[in-house]
């Protein structure tokens, strides 16, 4: 498992999203002295996570990130890629989070399907229940999630001679502290907004994982499995959808909804140590809507968040005020732009116009794509032109080539 060739593949992959930041260059200047330290210490048994950058997200939620070094993302990245193919065989279809091949739009592909197979082609009522695990990433209970690891490799025959390593790896990165060993960045009173169950500061030693490392979403997955596979085998739930802890669940009997609700409460709190979240929890028919991850789910269409369209005109206003609506990771900042705005500037509105376009594009929004263009570029039309059906953009060479 400690091979060097193993260390370069996970290092390769790391470096794909990661490679500007400067914990990255650094390591890169002498990549091949980093790789041979990091093996070095994962064959003796030595390695030691090292210390995080913790900051505050506002956006769209106040959130406590703890983001790892660079050379933690590679030994990350290492364990996850061994364990990843073993899991995935065992994971349920409909869970979507951090898996390769799913994600939001294809989740949101398959309960449109299932809503129109239910309803025996958009004929007869559904119902829906939407629930929410209470404060997920901070309850999660390690000693459970580790004897949930521990079980599942112990039955198979799959690793071999690596196992012994894999399961040291896991408990020493599942039962790693950041709280111990942080950078503080960012604005610290921001700290106290957070409510105490949102935070790994207040939270006991055996519980939570960091929000912001790869790790902690695979093993996100592996735990709310035991949860998956009861709601699909012992309550018997044809149409159930998850991704991270928002689940979905369809069915022609309200009163089936509620009992499977009540079930897996209960489940979670004496199986997993967790519960649901009573103000998250949303129920009714499927004609009225499923606001779920970005979309409202509809039987005869789709629709795109408010909130994701309200984003988009606030930043295409600021570029029209002279201004760049950016982040920091702290929060959204207006920063004043040259007259006219450099060729930079424009390709950041660019890549920024054609990300929400891209969402806009998998829910039925032809006459939003054409009314925000038409009424909300303003002086950004000089700049972007609309491709086929406002799909996406292209910057206009001729306007562009000045700058």
């Amino acid at each position: 498992m400690f091979t060097l060739e193993n260390l370069v593949k996970a290092y390769l992959s790391c470096r794909k999203r990661k490679r500007k930041t400067i914990n990255a260059l650094n390591f890169e200047d002498n990549w091949e002295q980093n790789l041979f330290k990091l093996q070095r210490r994962l064959k003796s048994k030595k390695y030691k996570p090292g210390r995080s950058i913790c900051f505050i997200v506002t956006y769209p939620k106040i959130r406590e990130v703890f983001a790892a070094d660079f050379r933690d993302r590679v030994i990350h990245h290492l364990l996850v890629s061994k364990l990843e193919p073993f899991f995935e065989k065992r994971f349920i279809y409909d869970s979507y989070a951090c898996r390769k091949n799913k994600g939001i739009h294809l989740v949101i592909k398959r309960i449109t399907k299932a809503i129109n197979k239910i309803t025996d082609n958009k004929t007869r009522p559904v119902y829906f229940l939407q629930i929410d695990v209470k404060s997920f990433f901070c309850n999660i209970n390690k000693n459970i999630l580790f004897a949930i690891l521990k079980n599942k490799l112990e039955k198979t025959k799959s690793f071999k001679k690596d196992k012994e390593k894999i399961m040291w790896l896991a408990k020493t990165i599942i039962f790693h502290d950041p709280t111990k060993n942080y950078y503080l960045k960012g604005k610290k009173e921001l700290f106290n907004k957070l409510p105490a169950n949102k935070t790994l500061f207040k939270t006991p030693p055996y519980k939570g994982l960091p929000i912001g490392n790869l790790t902690s979403q695979f093993f996100a997955n592996v735990y709310l499995n035991e949860l998956d596979q009861f709601v699909k085998r012992e309550l018997k739930a044809k149409y159930y959808f998850r991704y991270a802890d928002d689940m979905v669940l369809l069915s022609k009997d309200r009163e089936r909804l509620k009992k499977w609700r009540i079930k897996i409460n209960n489940f979670l709190k004496e199986k997993l140590d967790m519960k649901l979240n009573p103000k998250k929890d949303k129920t009714g028919s499927v004609w009225q809507g499923i606001n779920f991850i970005g979309y409202v789910i509809k039987p005869h269409y789709i629709l795109s968040r408010n909130r994701v369209v309200k984003n988009l005109k606030t930043k295409l206003h600021h570029f029209n005020q002279g201004l760049l609506l950016t982040s920091n990771n702290q929060k959204q900042i207006a920063l004043p732009l040259a007259n006219p705005p450099t060729k930079e500037k424009i390709e950041t509105m660019l890549a920024t116009v054609n990300s929400y376009y891209g969402h806009f594009c998998h829910a039925d929004t032809y006459r939003l794509r054409k009314n925000i263009y038409e009424k909300h570029f303003g002086n950004l039309k000089k700049y972007l032109k609309p491709t086929r059906s406002y799909k996406s953009f292209k910057m206009i060479k001729e306007n562009n080539e000045k700058h």
